[in-house]
């Protein structure tokens, strides 16, 4: 599997890119803000085609350039499809609707108003426990509220073995594991995400990591939301916010 990390540079969110391999449709996962022109370098330098973006939430920063990335796909005049969990699907009528005042207005100057926000053509649901069959992938998907009420997590049941983009480097990590799972702002490299927002609920995340992420195999390698790759046996080691 060949999976490829591009952060933005504004939040610092992971946007990925995963498929079989060179040459391949691929899944797009989270593309938020600034990731568009690296995004399409990556696909044109492997050769990719998107066949779907998948949501871990609907937060601004993971969801920003998600129609321009479902228009660029080639499934019928609308694009490719994105998915996201029924519960966040009202945040794609406008992504910036819940941030604070000075967060919008600063995002507003440098990426255009929300008004100019347009919605993918094709959305379609992600469903706790199916599993998807993408790109010759199969995602498992686990509902995870907590960061915001549709949060979802997305297990694999194979590690990555090309590594590019942002991931690249990552090696002495990633070769430790034999499964993956795409975390949004579930789980973090040393934290998780934050329940404060809105939609956020601190007993629903609490009950999210302890059903949802801890029995989860400690080979399992993490794709967070923000920041490094880890795997599920360190952040149990060392994670202070996972329920001991």
């Amino acid at each position: 599997m060949l999976a490829s990390a591009i952060p933005d540079t504004v939040m610092g969110t992971n946007c990925w890119v995963l498929a079989t391999g060179r040459g391949q449709e691929c899944i797009v996962v989270d593309p938020g803000f600034d990731v568009l022109d690296r995004l399409r370098a990556e696909l044109l330098e492997h050769r990719l085609r998107p066949a779907a973006v998948v949501l871990t939430h609907g937060h601004a920063d993971h969801v920003w350039s998600v129609t321009p990335v479902c228009r660029s796909g080639a499934a019928g005049s609308g694009g490719v499809p994105a998915l996201v969990h029924g519960d966040d699907r009202y945040r794609l009528r406008d992504p910036l609707a819940d941030l604070s005042a000075p967060l919008r207005a600063m995002l507003e100057q440098q990426f255009g108003p929300a008004a100019r926000w347009e919605e993918p053509d094709d959305v379609r649901d992600l469903v706790a426990d199916q599993v998807l069959e993408i790109a010759g992938l199969s995602l498992r998907v686990q509902h995870a509220p907590g960061h915001t009420e549709g949060s979802t997590v997305l297990s694999l049941d194979e590690a990555p073995d090309v590594l590019s983009g942002a991931l690249a480097g990552a090696e002495r990590v990633v070769m430790t594991t034999t499964s993956t799972v795409l975390a949004g702002d579930v789980l973090f490299a040393g934290s998780i995400g934050r329940c404060d927002l809105p939609g956020g609920d601190p007993a629903a995340m609490a009950r999210s990591l302890r059903d949802v992420v801890l029995p989860m195999p400690d080979d399992r390698l993490v794709l967070p939301g923000h920041g490094p790759v880890t795997t599920i046996g360190r952040e149990r080691a060392v994670n202070p916010f996972l329920p001991r």
